[in-house]
């Protein structure tokens, strides 16, 4: 695998602004187009702007995707394809770490969609760059990511029995992260309209 897998984010806004006008996909939520991440799915669905028909594939591709990235990855790199990791991620510190990288992630999204839109892209690649310096986790941050790492045996995988941990630790920030910003971007909202 690449000797510094910190940098692999910092791609992140490329790929999502190449993607945009070929696939339809976007990861700005506000322009009511659909969302491109797994619990940004999840949360969108719950909070009633997507549909969960349409959710559920979109969660289904996702989770493909970062499996065959995955295999892509490990075909790069000589390495056998199928694997599953060793990696040992699990633990009070490695749940809070996850819900701690999720919270501020999902915040970071729900900020830039009520202000600025076209800066989802880059603050994501940036959120995701620094929260794999200062979570104890590597802020995984994604549940199609943690499926994902757990078929790879490498320093960036994740035995499949500390996957549950991570999920719902993952979920636990998102939730927070929703109720924060509805109260943040609703107080603010009123605020602004006196």
């Amino acid at each position: 695998m690449p000797a510094d897998a910190s940098l692999t984010p910092a791609i992140r806004p490329t790929g999502s602004q190449l993607s945009t006008p070929v696939s339809g996909r976007s990861s700005s939520l506000s322009t009511g187009k659909t969302p491109t991440r797994l619990r940004r799915i999840a949360v969108f669905a719950v909070r009633g702007e997507l549909q969960w028909q349409v959710a559920l594939i979109y969660i289904a591709a996702q989770v493909i995707d970062g499996i065959v990235g995955v295999w892509v990855a490990h075909l790069m790199f000589e390495l056998p394809v199928v694997q599953l990791s060793l990696t040992q991620r699990t633990g009070a510190g490695q749940w809070l770490a996850e819900a701690v990288a999720s919270f501020g992630l999902l915040l970071t999204i729900l900020g830039c969609a009520a202000r600025t839109p076209a800066a989802i892209p880059y603050a994501v690649g940036l959120y995701i760059t620094s929260a794999y310096r200062f979570t104890a986790s590597t802020s995984f941050a994604n549940p199609a990511v943690t499926i994902a790492r757990s078929l790879s045996d490498t320093f960036a995988g994740i035995a499949p029995g500390g996957v549950p941990g991570f999920i719902l630790a993952q979920f636990a920030g998102a939730l927070a992260a929703v109720i924060l910003a509805r109260w943040l971007l609703e107080e603010d909202g009123k605020a602004s309209s006196r």
